[in-house]
């Protein structure tokens, strides 16, 4: 089969023919995906396995395994020669399974038709044990931000309790957390230098279990913060919610401390991170050659939707300084942005531009938070020195450079290639950048990049987050107050009136997060009817693993202030805080009392 393509060179292997077609005898590494195989560097398992053959090593995919027949597809490609890679997929597998009220989805975005159950609840923990029976010798590198998320005892939502660190019930001899780049070449370093699997316990960005009577390893340059046991804090919440506030805030932290959580037998050693990439770093991943295209294997088995969405769109950075209390961005990506070179986006779109069906329109410019591009602390000092989980939150950082100006050139230029007709942003903005009565910094530059985006950018629609109206919900949520939100609609309103745009601005809510009652959810109805809004979508909060929001709602009250928090856990109440939001609907016209 010759897998190769444009713009890119050839595809990773994925079965027998395909490696004995590049005349390798054994692969040096097999990753084992629960998402369908995309060669995109928005796709984690292709992103990993292009950086380990950037290195010079061998390395095959497994997407979306059989884990229920004779389990041939963990045999068919043999073992390699140092370790299976184990991700669930860009998304975690709950939330990709399950709605907040645990019902089970009926599709799946990243796999061939959008077709629901190609992959098991928790692949992490299934994928390992599998491979773990059949190839009890070879080690087992977890990653991805199901098992990032989960590199700590966390609570479940979907079975409603504390389990431990998803290292030891899945069996793995090792987590990759975070952006995998760093530490799996570190990795892949050490493997070639014939160090043996099981001394490498200080490569930093990575989970390890050592047995609690062995002695923890030496470094000089790290502090260490030891957690209470998973035997207390999966029993008593406010254990649990002291354990929280300390990982939270080394996870803050550029220069972390290490993290020894005692669980059972072992000591669950998490190691500081890496050093937030710098530019040439993060053009590095960017620049490697991907086919930017699905595996020929599916060809006629229907598109990838989260493929389809993204096909035409370019990631300018990487991690988010916002801190929302639900929102897992910042322990897995980090809190400093990592950006992307203006040559590296442009080369990126030039091969975007060669792909089957462009036509003109790139769908996205974005990131966590589009606008964040190329912001960083103007004194890095400070920086170093911090532990705040935001940096706008509860007020903007006056150390934090928040220049809109090289954001609006690249957008100018990339709306200025040959060939492109229009660059639309996708991805959602903070818009309480752009206002001084937010941030004290903000200035020229944020009043020319708001007429830009939504002059030039805008396809129809700007989506925005404020989230809630309540200024308890909001301080919980550590997001910002709602009348921001009324600052960006009106002057959306004047620019669009002003050049002939019939342009709408779409709001996203979230309802039944902890500190939210009935009263605050029709409360917001009303405003957002005042308004004449019609939300085209709401969000009911789902608890996720090593979030302040599920802390939250697991322990009844704030971590770090100790205050009892109310939560809604009814699933008939989730269902009516929801309501409220679509006033306009028979359902929701009794609910709001209209």
């Amino acid at each position: 089969m010759n897998f190769s393509t444009k713009p890119g060179n050839k595809f990773l292997p994925t079965t027998v023919r395909e490696i004995e077609s590049l005349g390798w005898d054994q692969p040096d590494v097999i990753i084992f995906s629960g998402d369908a195989y995309v060669d995109h560097p928005s796709f984690g398992a292709a992103v990993i396995g292009r950086v380990i053959e950037s290195e010079g090593f061998r390395v095959a995919i497994v997407p979306q395994p059989n884990w229920r027949d004779d389990l041939r597809d963990f045999r068919k490609l043999g073992q390699p020669k140092y370790f299976f890679g184990i991700t669930a997929g860009n998304m975690d597998s709950m939330v990709n399974h399950y709605t907040a009220l645990r019902r089970l989805r009926s599709d799946d975005a990243y796999t061939p038709g959008g077709k629901a159950g190609f992959r098991p609840d928790y692949p992490t923990v299934v994928y390992t044990r599998i491979l773990k029976k059949l190839y009890p010798d070879v080690p087992v590198v977890a990653g991805g931000i199901e098992a990032s998320m989960r590199r700590l005892a966390h609570y479940d939502y979907w079975q409603d309790r504390v389990d431990p660190s998803i290292l030891l019930t899945s069996g793995a001899d090792m987590i990759v957390y975070g952006m995998g780049e760093p530490p799996v070449r570190e990795l892949m370093r050490l493997l070639a230098r014939g160090i043996p699997f099981s001394s490498l316990t200080t490569i930093p960005q990575t989970v390890v279990a050592l047995d609690r009577r062995a002695q923890l390893p030496v470094n000089q340059k790290w502090k260490d913060v030891v957690l209470a046991p998973y035997e207390k804090s999966g029993k008593d919440k406010k254990v649990f919610a002291s354990n929280f506030v300390l990982f939270e805030q080394e996870s803050h932290r550029i220069s972390a401390s290490r993290l020894i959580e005692p669980s059972g037998e072992f000591n669950v050693i998490v190691n500081p991170p890496f050093p937030p990439m710098d530019e040439k770093e993060a053009d590095k991943t960017y620049d490697l050659p991907y086919t930017y295209m699905p595996h020929p294997r599916y060809n006629g088995k229907g598109a990838i939707p989260a493929y389809e969405m993204i096909k035409f769109s370019v990631n300018i950075h990487r991690g988010c300084f916002g801190g929302c209390s639900f929102c897992a961005i910042a322990a897995h990506q980090g809190k400093q942005i990592v950006r992307r070179s203006e040559g590296s986006v442009m080369a990126e779109l030039e091969k975007l531009k060669s792909l089957p069906g462009f036509r003109g329109y790139f769908s996205d410019l974005g990131g966590p938070s589009a606008n964040m591009f190329n912001m960083k602390g103007r004194n890095r000092e400070i920086c170093l020195k911090c532990s705040r989980p935001s940096c706008i939150w509860p007020k903007v950082c006056a150390n934090l450079d928040t220049d809109h100006r090289k954001l609006t050139e690249l957008y100018r230029k990339v709306n200025n290639m040959p060939g492109v007709k229009k660059a639309f942003i996708g991805s959602g903005i903070r818009y309480d950048l752009l206002f001084r009565e937010w941030n004290r910094n903000a200035g020229i530059g944020e009043k020319e990049y708001l007429e830009e985006l939504v002059i030039n950018h805008v396809s129809g629609r700007l989506k925005v987050a404020p989230e809630h109206n309540s200024p308890h919900v909001l301080s919980l949520m550590r997001k910002t107050p709602f009348s921001l939100f009324r600052k960006l609609r009106d002057q959306f309103m004047k620019i669009t009136a002003r050049e002939g745009l019939k342009y709408e601005i779409i709001p996203y809510f979230i309802s039944s997060h902890p500190g939210t009652a009935e009263a605050d959810m029709e409360a917001l109805a009303g405003e957002v009817r005042s308004l004449g809004i019609r939300p085209e979508q709401v969000q009911d909060f789902t608890p996720t693993p090593m979030t302040l929001s599920t802390a939250m709602y697991w322990c009844g009250f704030d971590p770090y202030t100790g205050k009892k928090v109310y939560v809604a856990r009814n699933l008939d109440e989730k269902r009516r805080q929801k309501d409220y939001f679509f006033w306009y609907r028979p359902r929701g016209r009794k609910k709001a009392g209209t």
